[in-house]
Parts: structure tokens; C-alpha cells; sequence
């Protein structure tokens, strides 16, 4: 892992440490940029609302019915703007509504202001029922329950392809490792000289120390694991972007022999 990389982590993981109140955090994969739009929309609308809400019963199922009606042809923005309104109407029905059309597979034109909108009014009404504050807690790759979704790149060392007992030890050590440390392993593959993870990691986890830790038990096996890794939370690496970090790997090996 990178310097920076390093310091952002740590910084991460600072942050979460004194937070208090119920943490939501989104499980489906929606874009950041996606999200930030949702959320501005969600203000406009608020603005313009005023002093209407909460909206009574028949209104949040004429938006769902409306949302739903299969003869009745919408744009994707009428789509949005009737979401939103449901999102938005402090009202128990608007989240049943909208729990059972997620629950049911959303439009995919719309699905994933569906998601933000069934998160956006769980909060809103849990704030309304409870003194304990909630925190959003947003990122590319949601997550699950308290956990968020990571994307982690390991490489080998000298960008050799892996063996077939490296593959074994890979497997074995890293499975293990993170199931003692109670994060759950979504996806671990193991390519020619390079392992791709995805993970849902708890988010006062200490990712640094598991990482580490494990990739230096790997390699009592035998030097075949770099002990620098990629991480993120933002969306997972196509492969381009894994071929361009791999050749930054061979520059780095070059440059220190």
C-alpha cells in the first residue's frame, strides 16, 4: 500500500471510531456521483415543498400506483419526481410502498433512485420515532447490515505467476483470516499474478492490520505476495485499470534493483 493510500485509510478508520447513533449504509452498489444527484434533487424538493408534509395515505398511493402503472407511459424524470415524493412524505405508507417495490426488482431506469429513496424516508421516519441520531453513511460499493464493500487488489512479487501451492496458501490464509476477524469474504479469485477480493468488512475493522498480518503469513511460504495492495470503496478496478497498476508494479521493482 501507498504512502497516501496509507494515510487516507488511516484517516478512514479515525473517523468512525467516537460516532454515535444507528449507522445506515446502503447495500446496493450505486455511484457516488449518482447519490450526489439523488441527494440534490431530494433538497430541491424539500424547498419546494414548504409546510405540505406529511402526506396523507391516498396521496403516497396515488404516487405508487402512478410509479407503477405499467399502461400509463413516463419519462425517467416523471419516474424520479414520483420517488422522490414518496421518499419525502414522512409517512409509514410511502415505505412499505417502496420496501415491496425494491423487494420486487425496481425499474431498471430508476433503480437506483429507488434504492436512495427507500433508505432516504427509513431515516427520515426513524429519525421522527427515535432520539438516536442515524448517519448515512455513503460510498460506491454499499454494503450490508454494518459492514461496508471493498474492492482489494493484491499482485505478486516480481509480477511472477502464481503457483500452484501459492494458490492453495492464497485461499486457505486469506479465508481464514478474515473470517477471524469477522469480515466476510463476497468474492476471492485468483488470477495468473494477481488476486482480486471483494469484501464486506465491519467499519471500525482494522484493515491495515489484516492485510498486513496476512500477507506476511502467506509469505513464510515463500516471497509470492507484494506487500503493497490497492483498496477501495469506490467501484471495482476494470481490468485496465488492473494492467496499468501491474506495470507500475514491474516500474517500482525496476527502479529499486
Amino acid at each position: 500500500m501507498e504512502k497516501e493510500e496509507d494515510d487516507i485509510l488511516r484517516k478512514y478508520q479515525h473517523s468512525f471510531r467516537n460516532m454515535k447513533g444507528k449507522i445506515h449504509i446502503l447495500e446496493q452498489q450505486v455511484p457516488v456521483e449518482e447519490q450526489m444527484r439523488y441527494f440534490r434533487a431530494s433538497e430541491r424538493w424539500k424547498k419546494n415543498a414548504g409546510g405540505l408534509l406529511p402526506a396523507y395515505d391516498e396521496e403516497c398511493n396515488h404516487w405508487f400506483r402512478k410509479l407503477t402503472d405499467q399502461e400509463e407511459i413516463k419519462s425517467v424524470e416523471e419516474k424520479k419526481e414520483l420517488l422522490l415524493n414518496l421518499a419525502n412524505s414522512k409517512n409509514p405508507v410511502s415505505f412499505r410502498l417502496l420496501k415491496q417495490y425494491v423487494a420486487d426488482g425496481p425499474d431498471p431506469e430508476v433503480a437506483n433512485w429507488a434504492y436512495l429513496a427507500l433508505m432516504e424516508i427509513q431515516i427520515a421516519l426513524e429519525s421522527d420515532y427515535s432520539e438516536e441520531r442515524q448517519i448515512y453513511i455513503s460510498t460506491g460499493m454499499g454494503g450490508k447490515g454494518t459492514k461496508l464493500r471493498f474492492y482489494v487488489l493484491l499482485v505478486s512479487a516480481g509480477r511472477k505467476p502464481f503457483e500452484s501451492y501459492q494458490r492453495q496458501v492464497i485461499e486457505r490464509e486469506f479465508t481464514y483470516a478474515f473470517s477471524q476477524a469477522g469480515w466476510e469474504t463476497e468474492t476471492l479469485h485468483v488470477a495468473e499474478n494477481y488476486v482480486e477480493l471483494l469484501l464486506l468488512i465491519p467499519i471500525a475493522g482494522n484493515i491495515k492490520k489484516v492485510m498486513g498480518d496476512t500477507i506476511r503469513e502467506c509469505n513464510e511460504y515463500g516471497h509470492f505476495l507484494s506487500d503493497r495492495y490497492t483498496i477501495t470503496n469506490v467501484k471495482p478496478l476494470s481490468e485496465q485499470e488492473i494492467q496499468e497498476i501491474l506495470e507500475k508494479a514491474d516500474e517500482n521493482s525496476q527502479t529499486s534493483d
